[in-house]
């Protein structure tokens, strides 16, 4: 898949207004609809916390479906974000394996917190 080119990849799901109606639901909600709600947590840095104490970081399927969620960069997709500034950072910093070990400390959850209340994201 080209990241520059991620709108033709039928993979990605549509968002919920343009969703057909033979699209699977999985407990009532659309596969865009569970997406949204995911990249939206990782906003909380407490959540991040949570993902890596889980372990759920160290596995390899899982860093690849955050690789798959960049296309939430996407100017198409970034609009249904509530907190896209630091939703986006946590993804961005989420593809970093150091990131990834480092979050576990509390030190770096409560840094990362302090910016992201404080609108400083580049931190």
């Amino acid at each position: 898949m080209a990241e520059n080119n991620i709108s033709s990849d039928a993979s990605i799901p549509l968002s919920s207004s343009s969703v057909s109606k033979d699209e699977p639901l999985y407990g009532g909600f659309t596969r865009f609809e569970l997406e949204l709600e995911f990249v939206t947590l990782l906003a909380s840095p407490p959540y991040l916390s949570h993902l890596a104490t889980t372990k759920l970081l160290q596995n390899s399927a899982f860093v690849a479906y955050l690789k798959y969620l960049l296309y939430w960069t996407q100017p198409a997709y970034v609009k249904y974000l509530s907190y896209p500034g630091p939703t986006l950072k946590a993804l961005e910093l989420l593809q970093q394996e150091d990131f990834r070990r480092d979050v576990l400390r509390p030190d770096v959850v409560g840094r990362l917190a302090e910016a992201f209340l404080n609108g400083r994201l580049s931190d």
